[in-house]
């Protein structure tokens, strides 16, 4: 294995590691420089399997016999490894789970490829929060849907954060940036699917009450947190859904909202008991 022994944490190598903490300079770096970050052995794991190729390893020590043969899988590739105080000075935090991996970035995805073969498809505008995004993938994995489409100002589903909340469900769920918004719901209509907004307002439909199994393909849209979604998409919606709330609680996070929403309008084909 390419195993290499680092000491000092300005390794001029290590500069796709660094300020991993300042956001803004990772959302301009990473997606411009063609790159991701990789977070835990589990998130590389599943980086790998999807068939994303990384660019360079960074471990702790100890975390190197548990990935030992997903490295050995990339000989070409470069295997750093520091002692956990070095990492901390090279990323700025502390790694609880010392492994990381520097992953290219893959194409995107054409809209058409996205809804090719998809019956249920989760439509996200302007969502900029990573945990929520994050929170979103690893239900649409666990709940059936096919695909999601990310609105052109949503969070980064490969940001360090979404990877590492989403548990690595940013690689097995299908995703695409629309070019246009709202157009591309447009496009999306025309490919089969009725567009169902999750939004308050005067006739929105109880969600338990709509025939969500009537619709063989079915696109859920789901807005910015606080605001919701724009009138401009919701205007393109073929109905608008409502969760009904007890307590004197008006709305849910919109990650506990999709979850909801998700499996309220499953589709029944090939679902899977819960082991």
């Amino acid at each position: 294995m390419p195993v290499i022994p680092l000491d000092a944490a300005d390794d001029p190598r290590l500069s796709d590691y660094r300020n991993l903490t300042d956001v803004q300079l990772r959302l301009a770096k990473e997606p411009a420089e063609g790159l991701y970050i990789a977070e835990s052995s589990k998130v590389l794991r599943r980086a790998v399997d999807a068939g994303h190729v990384p660019r360079s390893f960074l471990l702790a020590p100890k975390w190197l016999p548990d990935l030992a043969d997903v490295v050995a899988r990339f000989p070409s590739v470069p295997a750093f490894v520091a002692p956990e105080a070095t990492l901390e000075a090279i990323t700025g935090f502390h790694l609880h789970r010392g492994a990381l991996a520097a992953m290219h970035r893959p194409a995107p995805r054409p809209l058409g490829d996205l809804l090719a073969s998809a019956r249920r498809v989760a439509i996200i505008e302007d969502m900029v929060d990573h945990t929520n995004l994050g929170a979103v993938f690893r239900s649409a994995a666990a709940l059936g849907i096919d695909a999601v489409l990310l609105s052109p100002r949503s969070a980064d589903p490969l940001y360090r954060r979404a990877v590492r909340v989403s548990m690595g469900s940013v690689f097995q769920v299908p995703w695409a940036r629309a070019a246009s918004w709202p157009g591309d719901l447009a496009a999306v209509r025309a490919a089969g699917f009725t567009l169902a907004a999750l939004a308050l307002g005067p006739g929105a439909v109880p969600l338990g009450a709509f025939p969500a199994g009537d619709h063989e393909r079915l696109a859920l849209l789901l807005g910015t947190e606080g605001d919701g979604l724009s009138d401009a998409a919701l205007a393109e919606a073929d109905v608008a859904l409502t969760i009904p709330m007890h307590g004197g609680v008006d709305s849910l996070n919109v990650a506990a909202a999709a979850a909801v929403a998700f499996w309220e309008c499953r589709y029944d084909g090939g679902m899977r008991p819960a082991l």
